[in-house]
């Protein structure tokens, strides 16, 4: 079994764009959606949920109106101000826990916070784990690390070759979440000021955690001085271009449609990301 994350440094390089079309290419896998902060997979693999799961994590604090003597001290040091007319805001409660500790008759209690839903889903390209992290809810590298072990399981249990992470972007908690323990990772860059600076950042990161990397120009077009330049670094860093695909309007009405891109039309960018596969899988291999 090979686990391939594809990363993307920041958000809007078309990162699951591509990986929806890998969905699409690849046999013998299970996908997993590891950006649960804002999952936008299934837009694309439209997926049957089978299973739910709430996903509990982290802690809100509850004032027991019966034993609240309303003597002002939790209102007066609680720094995130998250207590009004001795009710809790549950937005605004970091869950830090101290009121819990200094009020005198003990009337506030910690209680477990539900912060979202796991999903095992299937699709017409195969098995789907994602996730819905809550509003304003925090521990989302919890819920990336609860979704792969997931996908492994999955994995395992059809005996599937492959796993397919959409990562996070940036390289947070959730990345290094998505990241550690796999086998390989494909950065989706764009030619940017931005999106080189960031991939700087999170090529650091690969190699941080012994991680081989492989980088994908995508809308390389655009700016080819910074593609070069992206070539460039890359070299320095030993990590291999293993694509570079055109500028097209037909991936975004591919996306419109809903439909993996390499399934909509037979374009240069649908027979770039066909060769993108066919190298990461012989990387892969000799990994």
């Amino acid at each position: 079994m090979r686990e391939l994350v594809v990363l993307s440094g920041k958000g809007g390089t078309g990162k699951t764009s591509i990986v929806g079309s890998l969905a699409a290419l690849a046999e013998n896998k299970v996908m997993a959606d590891c950006d649960v902060d804002a999952a936008d997979l299934h837009l694309l693999l439209n997926p049957s949920v089978k299973q739910t799961e709430e996903f509990w994590s982290g802690q809100t604090a509850f004032i027991d109106s019966e034993k609240c003597t309303k003597c002002g001290l939790c209102v007066k040091l609680c720094r995130f101000d998250a207590i009004k007319n001795y009710k809790v805001d549950p937005i605004a409660c970091e869950g830090c826990g101290f009121c819990s500790h200094i009020c005198p008759v003990e009337a506030i209690k910690m209680q477990d916070n539900m912060a979202g839903y796991l999903f095992i889903s299937d699709t017409k390209y195969g098995p789907l784990v994602h996730a819905k992290l809550g509003i304003a809810q925090e521990n989302s590298g919890k819920l990336v690390a609860k979704v792969r072990q997931e996908a492994k399981k999955l994995a395992a249990e059809s005996g599937a070759e492959y796993i397919i992470c959409d990562g996070p972007p940036g390289i947070g908690c959730p990345v290094v979440s998505s990241l550690s323990g796999a086998n390989m990772a494909l950065l989706v860059i764009e030619p940017t000021l931005s999106g080189i600076h960031d991939m700087e950042r999170v090529i650091g990161v690969c190699h941080h955690f012994n991680i081989p990397a492989l980088v994908c120009i995508n809308k390389y077009d655009i700016n080819e001085e910074n593609s070069r330049e992206i070539e460039r670094y890359c070299k320095t860093q030993n990590v291999e271009v293993v694509a570079k695909i055109p500028f097209d309007n037909v991936v975004t009405e591919a996306m419109v449609k809903g439909i993996p891109v390499v399934e909509y039309s037979e374009s240069a960018v649908s027979k770039e990301i066909k060769s993108l596969w066919q190298n990461v899988l012989k990387s892969l291999s000799s990994k």
